[in-house]
Parts: structure tokens; C-alpha cells; sequence
């Protein structure tokens, strides 16, 4: 899948910018239909590009994260809510819940030569030196819990009046091990920001990959530099400064593509855009499409076929394959994929992607093909079904989980042949997906 460059060069391999954006569903977005939220740069990727009208995440970013990484479902990667909560591994950053232990897109395009680097919020394990590196990243800047710091940078940060969890205003932050000293003036997503354009300035003559799993538009919503009115706003936490966090975000897509223009690399760099679940205001946590549909974008002026938006399916999983098949990198025949390559629909070599698609929090599952929906199954409810039509934005759909007709019957019997392939944890007693037993949080 890799394009040519001219008839003298060798080809080079595509660049990748993989962006996630944190709990924001797909209908914050002006191109999916918000009426006053402005994202004009993610707009213009997907009129350019491929907007998926129906991608799916999982429900909470935990899940998601090993999904995105591993091309993996939580029935083989063990991952299916944070660790201590429903259904979650046992222990915390060991286990199934050690990302290192696992084979990881960025650990298949380094072996294959690119510069790789993670930015923004990372929220899976590792510890100082290895941390994040070990999952085969070069260079890495991150929004650091204080687990990340060694115990000097701890005291040295601590004496600095580094709030641990502040991901905006006054960040914790640490960059290839160091901490990075910040005041109370430092927008944290703007660090991420000049560190990914700095990033492809140093490494634009290689093939290179960044993953930018950023730390908006999460809460605690606070106040952006384009939204700030007063000092006071900038730990102000009120949910009116939602729809600024969300420009805020789509401007730094903005920045990040300009720097691509900058150095002549768009035609040859596919940026990937996405969310990690639904947003926090709304549908985070749910086991229903809502809390599952993320936007997915994808465009590449030189790689990716424009068709604007789109009515077939993809998740998450599928990233993994799409990103090897682009690079030339063969899977491993023994490690299994559960997601699938999305280049031949994306270079315009076929016309369709997948039949279904799926989501999981905890002992929930939500099944979804272009007309129908699973939502809310486990093996202790059979869920609701959903009759979509045509429609993609959960208005106009028709529950028909008490039908019998022959149509429904034949959706629900192909919906148990797949459930049958994707085990959920068994669990004791029915309680909500997002049950913590031992305080977890989901930062």
C-alpha cells in the first residue's frame, strides 16, 4: 500500500499521526452535525478525506486504549475495563494489564524503521526508566500521573507546586524521562502541541509515526487560552467550558496539519482522527452505541481516496492492520487480529470495509452492523435490539427486541453466531459497567 514518490525514488513509507481525542463522541463534531460546536480543520479532513459515520470505541478509554494499540477485542487481549473495576483485569499494570506485554502498533512500525513518539495522555502502565518506551516508542511527552516520576523528580516537582493530576493549567508533565518544569501560565495541550510539531520539524526526512492520545476535552473542563477571561478560569472547573475544549482540540489539529504543509509531508502523512468513547457529558460509560460511537477521520492527500462521509463500519481495532498494511509490515501469522485493514477501502481499491462492528465495557457488548443494534448484552441479559434503518445518529431507530419477525429473527440468530466468538467476563450478580471495586478512576 505504499505510494510512489516518482519513477527515480524508491518509494517511502507513508508517515501516521494518530490522534485520539478524550471523551468526545462523534456529535460534538460540526461535521457530524453539531449545530454551534466550530471545528473547522477536522471539518476540512473529512470533507478531503473519509469520515466514518460509524465508528465505534468502547464505552470507557481503558479498553479502548488496548484496543487501538493491540488491533485486539477484550477476548484476547484481556482487557475490558480498568483493573479493580467489572470485569477488569485483577491488578493494576501487571498481567493482561501490562501494555509492554503486548504486540502494539508502534512496537510493528519501529521494528519496520519509523521514528516513532506517544504525546499527550497515556493512562497505561510503565515505570520509570521504561516507561513508554518500552512499548516501542522513541521519545514520548506525557501528562503525568505521579506514579510516572522517579522519586527525586517527585520531590523536585512537589517543591515547584506541581499539582500531579493537572493536565491543563500548570501541567504535570514529564518528556523522555525528565520532568518538565511548568507555572501556572503553561496550557498543557499546547506543550503536547509545539512538542508533535517539533517532533515531524527533527524527523521529516524518515518515516515516522506519533500517537497523540490527547488530554482534551476531558473534565475537569476549565477554561482554553482562546476562551480565558480571567486568571480565576484557568482551574475554574464548569461544564459551559466544554464546547471551548472542544475548538481547542480541533485547533490543535489544525496546527499539527499546517506543520505537515510546512515541511511538504501532507501528501505522504495519513492523520487519523478519533475519540476514545463517548463524550463525558454524555454516553461516557454507557453500554449502548451512544457511549460506543467515536468520530473516526482519515485523510492523506496523497494516500486516502476523498469520499467525505461514509456509511460503512469500522472501531478501533481496526487501526492496527490498516496502519501495517500502509507501511508494508506482514503480521505475525500466529498473534491474531481482530480488526481488519482499512486500505483497500481507503486507497478506493473496493467499495465496502466490514460487516459488524463491536464494543465492550465490563461484561457488556454492543454489536452493530448498517441495520441493526445490539446493545446492553451480557451473559446475565440478552440486551436490546435495535431496528436502524438508514439512520446512524440513534434518532429513528425502532426497538424490535420483543419481534418476531422472520427479519429480526434472522439478525438476532447471526448476532448470537458472533456473541458465541466474542466472550464476555462471567460475573456473579448484574451491576453497572462502570463498578469500581477498589477506587478505581478513569482519568
Amino acid at each position: 500500500m505504499t505510494p510512489a514518490r516518482g519513477d527515480d525514488a524508491p518509494p517511502r513509507p507513508p508517515n501516521f499521526v494518530v490522534i485520539m481525542a478524550d471523551d468526545l463522541s462523534a456529535s460534538e463534531l460540526g461535521c457530524y452535525g453539531h449545530p454551534t460546536q466550530r471545528t473547522p480543520n477536522l471539518d476540512r479532513l473529512a470533507e478531503h478525506g473519509v469520515k466514518f459515520e460509524t465508528a465505534f470505541a468502547c464505552p470507557v478509554c481503558h479498553p479502548t486504549r488496548f484496543m487501538i494499540m493491540t488491533g485486539q477485542y477484550g477476548a484476547r487481549n484481556g482487557v475490558y475495563n480498568f483493573a479493580g473495576s467489572r470485569g477488569g483485569p485483577p491488578e493494576k499494570h501487571a498481567g493482561v494489564d501490562d501494555i509492554a506485554k503486548h504486540l502494539t502498533f508502534s512496537k510493528l512500525l519501529k521494528d519496520a524503521g519509523y521514528t516513532t513518539a506517544m504525546v499527550g495522555k497515556w493512562q497505561l502502565s510503565g515505570r520509570p526508566p521504561g516507561l513508554i518506551r518500552e512499548c516501542g516508542f522513541d521519545e514520548y511527552c506525557c501528562w503525568a500521573f505521579g506514579e510516572y516520576y522517579s522519586d527525586d523528580q517527585r520531590r523536585l516537582a512537589r517543591q515547584a507546586g506541581v499539582q500531579f493530576r493537572s493536565r491543563y493549567w500548570h501541567p504535570s508533565i514529564i518528556r523522555n524521562g525528565k520532568w518538565v518544569p511548568t507555572t501556572v501560565d503553561d496550557y498543557g495541550p499546547d506543550i503536547f502541541a509545539k512538542f508533535v510539531v517539533e517532533f515531524i520539524q527533527r524527523n521529516r526526512q524518515h518515516p515516522f509515526l506519533i500517537y497523540y492520545p490527547m488530554a482534551l476535552t476531558h473534565s475537569p473542563w476549565v477554561a482554553t487560552p482562546d476562551s480565558l477571561r480571567t486568571e480565576n478560569e484557568k482551574f475554574d472547573k464548569d461544564k459551559r467550558h466544554f464546547s471551548a475544549n472542544v475548538e481547542y482540540a480541533d485547533k490543535i489539529v489544525g496546527r499539527i496539519v499546517d506543520a505537515l504543509r510546512t515541511h511538504a509531508l501532507q501528501e505522504n502523512t495519513m492523520v487519523i482522527f478519533t475519540g476514545d468513547n463517548g463524550s463525558g457529558r454524555g454516553g461516557k460509560s454507557e453500554p449502548t452505541e451512544r457511549g460506543a460511537r467515536v468520530p473516526l477521520i482519515i485523510d492523506g492527500p496523497g494516500i486516502v481516496k476523498t469520499r467525505g462521509s461514509t456509511m460503512e463500519l469500522s472501531d478501533l481495532s481496526d487501526i492496527l492492520p490498516t496502519l501495517a498494511d500502509f507501511a508494508g509490515i506482514d503480521l505475525p501469522p500466529q498473534h491474531p487480529i481482530d480488526g481488519v485493514s482499512l486500505a483497500p477501502f481507503l486507497t478506493g481499491q473496493t467499495e465496502t470495509t466490514r460487516p459488524w462492528i463491536f464494543s465492550y465495557q465490563a461484561d457488556r457488548r454492543i454489536l452493530r452492523t448498517q441495520r441493526w443494534l445490539l446493545e446492553d448484552n451480557s451473559p446475565l441479559r440478552p440486551g436490546r435490539l435495535y431496528d436502524c434503518g438508514n439512520y446512524r445518529d440513534g434518532q429513528g431507530y425502532l426497538e424490535v427486541t420483543d419481534s418476531t419477525d422472520p427479519q429480526v429473527t434472522v439478525a438476532r440468530q447471526f448476532f448470537d453466531q458472533l456473541l458465541a466468538n466474542l466472550p464476555a467476563p462471567v460475573l456473579l450478580a448484574d451491576g453497572p459497567p462502570n463498578e469500581r471495586k477498589s477506587g478505581q478512576d478513569d482519568d
